[in-house]
């Protein structure tokens, strides 16, 4: 008799939250808006694009919905049987498309309406650094290389809360394998659009657009590294960071940047969006631990858009998985 052990995220498809409570559970969060900027940010962002370029498309601002997306032969994908579930609900769309970050497009929960001004086709990723050859490809000539599954991922935010999605997409690694790296490159940076006449947010010059962030090599080949291209079935909306963001759900939401325009491979270490804009609270590492406090708020739980209020797990519930990656680095700042 074959007996499955699941593993450490695993839940039942039945825990998915329902889509009709996660609006309720929106209202609620709205209010819990007081505390500063740097409170409200770092989570499941959207970040910019390269200064010297505008890769993300004409300056316009507004999306053409007449403009029929390319990439929706991909939808729906096949399911990863590996991450079938997540051990928790999937939460319902109708929260998650409603309850974000993208500091691009505002700073308040309800971005979302705003961030459909991100325009998407156009749209060129720039792969670059210490590579073979630097390359500068359509999204599309892009997402035609690459193995297109779906996988249900935890996110937690580093506002200590959280949700679970379905993503549509293919593992990070597969384009670190297209981009052919040197031997010597050490960290994957990843720079997100810069755009400010179509993002409002980013004429806001005391942030430091572009929005940055970065993992080392190990890190960016991990299986569970997934560069994220749809949810629920269908292709990403703007606001979930469209064409192209990463996810790696066993980091703090603000790690897993959106809207990405460019990879570059470095032997050193990115400087990210948070890191810079707040450097005793947001870190390079980012890995979640419940142990471990944000200066000014426990991380020991998290409330699940849609749900009940429950205890945090470190590395999110991936440490099964992810814990190796980091021994021999017990003196650094793990946990922020």
């Amino acid at each position: 008799m074959l007996i499955k052990v699941p593993r450490g995220w695993e839940l039942p498809e039945s825990a998915a939250t329902p889509e009709r409570l996660y609006l309720n559970r929106r209202a609620l969060l709205g209010g819990m808006a007081a505390g500063s900027l740097l409170a409200l940010g770092a989570c499941d962002q959207a970040p910019p694009e390269p200064r010297s370029t505008d890769l993300a498309g004409a300056a316009s601002g507004s999306s053409d919905a007449a403009v029929v997306d390319p990439s929706l032969k991909y939808y729906p994908a096949a399911k990863n049987p590996a991450y079938a579930d997540a051990g928790r609900p999937v939460t319902a769309e109708t929260l998650t498309s409603t309850y974000n970050n993208f500091y691009e497009f505002g700073t308040h929960k309800q971005v979302w309406s705003e961030a459909q001004a991100l325009k998407i086709r156009p749209w060129q990723v720039k792969i670059d650094g210490m590579v073979e050859e630097e390359q500068l490809l359509d999204i599309d000539a892009l997402f035609a290389k690459m193995p297109f599954e779906e996988r249900i991922y935890r996110h937690r935010c580093v506002e200590a809360w959280s949700m679970v999605v379905p993503w549509t997409g293919f593992p990070l690694a597969k384009l670190v394998e297209l981009a052919k790296p040197l031997s010597g490159a050490k960290y994957l940076r990843m720079e997100t659009f810069m755009n400010p006449r179509m993002a409002r947010g980013q004429q806001q010059s005391w942030y430091p657009w572009p929005y940055v962030e970065g993992l080392t090599m190990a890190e960016a080949t991990h299986e569970l590294a997934f560069l994220v291209t749809g949810v629920y079935g269908k292709p990403a909306a703007p606001q979930f960071g469209a064409p192209i963001r990463l996810h790696v759900p066993w980091k703090y939401g603000f790690k897993s940047v959106k809207s990405i325009v460019r990879f570059t491979f470095t032997e050193s270490r990115p400087r990210s969006f948070w890191e810079e804009l707040g450097p005793s609270e947001y870190g390079f590492w980012a890995n979640v631990n419940p142990e471990v406090p944000h200066p000014r708020w426990s991380q020991a739980s998290e409330e699940q858009l849609g749900g009940e209020r429950i205890p945090t797990v470190i590395y999110n519930g991936y440490g099964e998985q992810v814990a190796d990656l980091y021994k021999g680095l017990e003196g650094e700042a793990l946990y922020m």
